[in-house]
């Protein structure tokens, strides 16, 4: 099934490619608890999807993600922690969220083709499954059940960051609204 001429991604040459993701089907699948993207798969789909997806090694502080990047592909964490981190206004890296087993990374990027949002670090060192927008097309015209049920997963995890994100962004304006009101 997984295509061994299918370019690898540029940006992620750096880090030890161990394979496509097949012989990590049983990790990935006991992600499942911790995974929103897998949390309704079956053993069958994982290791179907696994057929599609690579495996990378990062060693403790290798770069995985870069800010600003093209990216055209998602990861998984199968092992280890990532650290995400986002430029502020003066361009400083401020930490914005540590990842661990389970979390998956990159999606914004590999479905709208923009930019990186942020740059993710290897606190330790770590095992990434990695699918690309190409094999999620693969997989969407040569197994459309399992492709139907990765974009719902995905469409369902970004609406749910977008609700959480927009709750911040009001309690920030209420802040700020609040504060503008005692000033007066």
């Amino acid at each position: 099934l997984h295509d061994p001429m299918t370019e690898r991604p540029a940006q992620l040459a750096h880090l030890e490619h161990l394979g496509d993701a097949t012989k990590f089907s049983p990790q990935i699948h006991a992600l499942i608890p911790k995974c929103d993207l897998l949390e309704n798969f079956s053993p069958a789909e994982v290791r179907l999807l696994a057929h599609f997806m690579d495996v990378y090694q990062a060693p403790a502080g290798a770069e995985i993600i870069h800010e600003g990047e093209g990216g055209d592909f998602m990861l998984m964490l199968i092992e280890g922690k990532v650290e995400v981190l986002k430029r502020d206004r003066w361009n400083t890296p401020q930490l914005i969220a540590v990842v661990d087993a389970g979390k998956t990374l990159g999606e914004m990027s590999m479905i709208d083709g923009e930019p990186r949002f942020a740059t993710c670090i290897a606190v330790e060192p770590t095992v990434l499954a990695v699918l690309d927008r190409e094999n999620l097309a693969r997989i969407i015209v040569e197994q459309p059940m399992l492709g139907a049920k990765i974009l719902m997963e995905l469409v369902l995890m970004l609406s749910q960051r977008l609700r959480s994100t927009s709750a911040r962004l009001l309690q920030l304006i209420d802040g700020q609204s609040h504060r503008a009101t005692n000033l007066l």
